[in-house]
């Protein structure tokens, strides 16, 4: 596994190489075009391409975990919130060798899905999404952990981070080249430009092409390297649960939940591409050239032509029945690979039911400090911060409660928390 991490660092500082020479590639095109015959100009915007570039950068190694996991609307729980969420992540970092065990967050929704973020393990974080919990089983649940878990240790979750800001960097700068365009920003050569008029036109149609086209290549190139990690993603969870049935029927139902969906979920386009299934684009079981994660279907069927071991050696051999040559693992990769057998189903494998509903709505009133008075008749009262009575009247009986001088306390105390 140490052989996979060592890969994926190069080939991320490879991508972002490529992405930053694509960043510089614009920003020398954007000074051509707004003034061929100045080399000044060109430079000028090249270091603006760079400061814009670093810029992104340091604000996300100062606190891009906390931007995102806050955009996603996500709350950190506890052990004690969530004892089995707790124990699976436990679990899924003794089984990857993670040293550190990641926070965990929750997101209220009740579409199913999960991402990680962390520039590295030590600043990790999982968050999955109330659905997520209530509509899957332990098996399918700790599967779902299990991907997670393996971004964060192939470093996946740096890779996305880094990219991604490029990506973003050039995204901006494209922008800046069309709105100097609309703003009548086109310099014109003249005999005396770079290389006199036809070389200069050369130029120009090259700097144009590389403005236009350098963002779509870049999306591209990035896009092209998280579909090739998903699947890396997939194979490593299929070796830690030694069930690679899980994470197929996981992806089942996460896609089928969302073609069920009349409207996409409103997820930001940074964060999207982090999920398990793309929420912008998983009604869509198809991958496309802008998809940022390989086709569903696909995922399905390699995890499902595991049948008789669960190491990485049988992802690949699942993977090339069903794409021929084309590989995911490296050579060296394959030579750590560990034979698995699979597993049976664990035995508690019902869900959906109606006590995993009821469990998660308990996390989420514990989570956001609901005080529970419980009445003579059986009937127990959840009463929000919100709540500034004195008293509470039972639905059931109808029988007046005075509420205790400390849970008066506890209320208020969560009341000044949220403001």
């Amino acid at each position: 596994m140490f052989e996979l991490i060592r890969a994926n660092k190069r080939k991320s500082a490879w991508l972002i190489a490529v992405l930053g020479s694509i960043l510089i590639g614009v920003g020398y095109a954007i000074g051509f075009l707004l003034a061929p015959e100045d080399p000044a100009v060109s430079a000028l915007f090249v270091i603006i391409a760079v400061v814009i570039w670093i810029g992104m950068l340091l604000a996300s190694m100062a606190g891009g975990e906390k931007i995102l996991l806050k955009t996603a609307k996500a709350r950190e729980i506890q052990k004690a919130d969530a004892p089995q969420l707790y124990n699976i992540v436990e679990e899924m970092c003794i089984a990857s060798g993670l040293s550190t065990v990641p926070k965990v967050y929750i997101i209220d929704t009740p579409d199913p899905n999960a991402f990680a973020v962390g520039l590295k393990p030590e600043r990790a974080a999982v968050a999955v999404t109330t659905g997520l919990m209530a509509k899957l089983n332990r098996d399918e649940l700790q599967n779902v952990v299990a991907h997670e878990i393996a971004h964060i240790n192939n470093r996946d979750t740096l890779f996305m981070t880094l990219a991604g800001v490029t990506v973003g960097a050039i995204i901006i700068l494209g922008e800046l080249f069309w709105r100097s365009m609309l703003f009548g920003g086109r310099g014109r050569s003249s005999g005396g430009g770079r290389g006199g008029n036809q070389g200069a036109a050369v130029v120009m149609i090259v700097a144009v092409l590389m403005a236009i086209l350098a963002p779509i290549l870049a999306r591209m190139l990035y896009f092209a390297c998280s579909r090739r990690r998903e699947y890396l993603a997939d194979a490593c969870a299929a070796q830690y649960t030694r069930y690679p049935e899980g994470l197929a029927s996981a992806l089942d139902k996460i896609s089928g939940q969302a073609a069920q969906r009349t409207k996409k979920a409103e997820t930001s386009q940074v964060l999207a591409p982090m999920y398990i299934i793309n929420p912008l684009a998983a009604r869509s079981r198809k991958a496309g050239w802008f998809s940022t994660h390989p086709a569903t279907d696909d995922r399905i069927r390699v995890l499902r032509g595991m049948t008789s071991s669960a190491s990485l050696e049988a992802y690949e051999q699942a993977y090339r029945a069903l794409h021929g040559k084309e590989s995911v693992m490296t050579p060296s990769m394959l030579k750590q690979s560990k034979d698995q057998s699979v597993r049976d189903a664990s035995k508690d494998a019902d869900a959906g039911t109606q006590r995993q509903w009821r469990e998660v709505q308990d996390l989420l009133h514990k989570v956001d400090q609901y005080a529970v008075l419980a009445c003579a008749c059986g009937m127990k009262m959840k009463l929000p911060p919100e709540y500034d009575q004195e008293k509470v009247a039972c639905p059931k009986c109808g029988r007046a409660h005075p509420l205790p001088p400390e849970m008066l306390a506890a209320l208020a105390a969560a009341r000044m928390g949220r403001k």
